[in-house]
């Protein structure tokens, strides 16, 4: 490779601010995934040495493997001549796929009409449907209508189990973890993030409200509000406990 880039040369989309990011293994070169990032997850990628993308569904940022376990080693980031597709070498610590495959390229294309075993049906399994709602690897099934089944219940185990991921990152505060970062960074930190995703929720609310498609958009920016609500409720002291004592007795 002849020389080096520095960050500023990269070219992101002007629409999305958003340019496209290819994995590679670094030792077998099997290409093993295609995500996005913007400026702000590329930064995070080579501060932190793992792989970071922006997940253009939840518009949240996400570190591969970060719930899963199935990370990615940065061993170097290059860019294209033209600036405007970036490349992540790493060392795969499990599957690239949330199906569980080893690489998202897994499947032949081939003429409509033609069936062929080599071609897979690519189906989801029940490992691969929780690694893809936990780390935002593709939009979950109600951003693809815009709208939530009727059927589906409220579960507060959802937030019991994301609140035992936080607990777990405020103890064990692992490197690379967009957790660690918020507690590391404090409470000012974490109050802007919370004051930026309540301005996103009461946008996502109005335009919701004269478009009814666009709920899912008000669902998702809500769950990012009370992901960085409950960070800052364990990095204060405050268990959800206390909060649903208190709604209890406003209800």
């Amino acid at each position: 490779m002849k020389g080096e880039v520095e960050l500023a040369r990269v070219r992101y989309d002007a629409a999305t601010g958003l340019v496209p990011v290819v994995a590679q293994d670094a030792e077998t070169g099997d290409v093993l995934m295609l995500a996005y990032a913007d400026r702000e997850a590329l930064k995070r990628t080579l501060a932190t040495g793992y792989a970071w993308y922006y997940s253009r569904s939840r518009r949240a940022y996400w570190r591969k493997g970060e719930t899963s376990g199935n990370v990615q080693r940065v061993v170097e980031v290059r860019v294209d001549c033209d600036g405007d597709a970036v490349l992540y070498r790493v060392v795969p610590e499990g599957p690239a796929c949330h199906t569980g495959e080893q690489v998202c390229f897994y499947r032949r294309l081939v003429p409509d009409g033609v069936s062929s075993e080599a071609s897979k049906e690519g189906g989801l399994n029940p490992e691969g449907a929780a690694v893809r709602a936990e780390e935002g690897d593709a939009p979950a099934a109600s951003d693809a209508s815009g709208d939530v089944p009727g059927n589906v219940a409220w579960d507060e185990s959802a937030l019991a189990r994301l609140w035992g991921v936080i607990d777990s990152r405020y103890r064990e505060r692992p490197d690379g973890s967009y957790t660690t970062y918020l507690f590391t960074h404090g409470a000012e930190r974490m109050g802007k993030k919370i004051g930026e995703e309540a301005v996103e929720v009461a946008l996502a609310g109005l335009k919701a409200e004269r478009d009814a498609t666009a709920k899912a958009e008000v669902a998702s920016e809500s769950a990012d509000l009370l992901y960085h609500l409950l960070v800052l409720w364990r990095h204060v002291g405050v268990q959800p406990s206390e909060v649903w004592q208190v709604l209890e007795k406003r209800a």
